[in-house]
């Protein structure tokens, strides 16, 4: 069930206008306030995150809001509560508080928003916004849980069952492993397992040049081809999931499946996975500062990623399948597929 269309009046508007992981780090924020505020909760996000969105139990609709630069919906005006998820002001305060909300959970943010607990510039995302959501709701609810990021399994089946998973693209090229290094990995892992290669339209001929450097046939490549909820499928039943630090690592975490998650230039102190032992982050940054982070949005490889090896990650790929799977927490299944 997709919960984009034209847009309603909220009980509890909510603002990440972002990518699939950074809604997916959001999702146990989202879910205290679904537990603790009245309904209906909106999100304004892009509308292509609509299915990923039914999934969390917490949202019931979706309006598409892409970016800070255009104002919200009329239909959103008067929202008894407005949540800023999205970043710290002024100007995603403003957009919120614009549409006239009875009151804004939101970082201080003076002058225009002095109230709110202080942003802190090195907190892990999950961390961050389940923070500013325990300050909006008070002692009186129960706080949110971190860790608490599992989605319910769409209602679609899988392109595929029980397949390693090579997500092989990345939104910027500072995130982008080498395509040697990834037919490295399939090849390896396909002596044993049934692999597939997954990113975007923009990413097949990647995946192409992937499964043909590695032997695989083209019809391992679903790169281009599955929607958002076949995607998710796709993760909830795999084996194994590989990939650089992007969304589709984050659904990993959300169906607990066994995952390893190549970092750079973002670190895993801010956007690592929950801890469990079927999760494994490489990562080489200086121990000494956790938070240093390269060029994000760069065009180019960053160095911390081209440090990653094939070897290191088929050593890491071994430890999490060996690792016992940890249970998932109780599933998201209000609202959902």
């Amino acid at each position: 069930m997709a919960l984009a269309g034209p847009a309603q009046r909220p009980g509890v508007l909510v603002l990440r206008a972002l990518a699939l992981g950074d809604l997916l780090v959001a999702v146990p924020a989202l879910k205290a306030l679904r537990a603790a505020l009245p309904e209906p909760l909106v999100l304004a996000a892009p509308r292509a995150l609509a299915p990923v969105a039914a999934l969390t139990g917490a949202v019931d609709h979706v309006v598409d809001v892409r970016g800070l630069d255009d104002p919200l919906p009329v239909e959103l005006a008067g929202a008894p509560v407005a949540v800023n998820l999205h970043g710290r002001g002024p100007q995603s305060h403003a957009l919120l508080a614009a549409a006239g909300p009875g009151r804004l959970v939101a970082f201080a943010c003076p002058p225009d928003h002095p109230d709110g607990p202080a942003w802190v510039e090195h907190e892990h995302e999950r961390e961050r916004w389940c923070r500013l959501v325990r300050a909006g709701l008070g002692p009186a609810h129960p706080g949110p849980d971190p860790d608490d990021v599992a989605l319910a399994v769409p209602s679609v089946a899988p392109p595929v069952a029980g397949a390693a998973v090579l997500h092989v693209g990345a939104g910027y090229g500072s995130r982008r492993w080498p395509v040697e290094r990834w037919a490295a990995v399939a090849s390896a892992l396909a002596a044993d397992h049934r692999v597939v290669l997954t990113g975007s339209a923009a990413e097949r001929p990647d995946a192409l040049a992937v499964a043909a450097a590695a032997g695989l046939p083209d019809d391992a490549v679903l790169a281009g081809r599955t929607s958002l909820d076949e995607l998710a499928a796709l993760v909830a039943a795999a084996e194994l999931v590989v990939s650089g630090d992007t969304g589709v690592a984050h659904l990993a975490s959300a169906y607990a499946v066994a995952s390893v998650v190549l970092f750079g230039p973002a670190p895993p102190a801010r956007w690592s996975p929950p801890p469990r032992p079927q999760h494994a982050v490489l990562w080489h940054g200086d121990p000494a500062d956790p938070w240093a982070q390269g060029d994000v949005y760069g065009a180019a490889l960053d160095p911390l990623l081209a440090r990653v090896l094939p070897g290191e990650v088929l050593a890491a790929v071994e430890r999490v399948l060996d690792a016992p799977r940890a249970p998932l927490r109780a599933r998201a299944g209000r609202g959902a597929p």
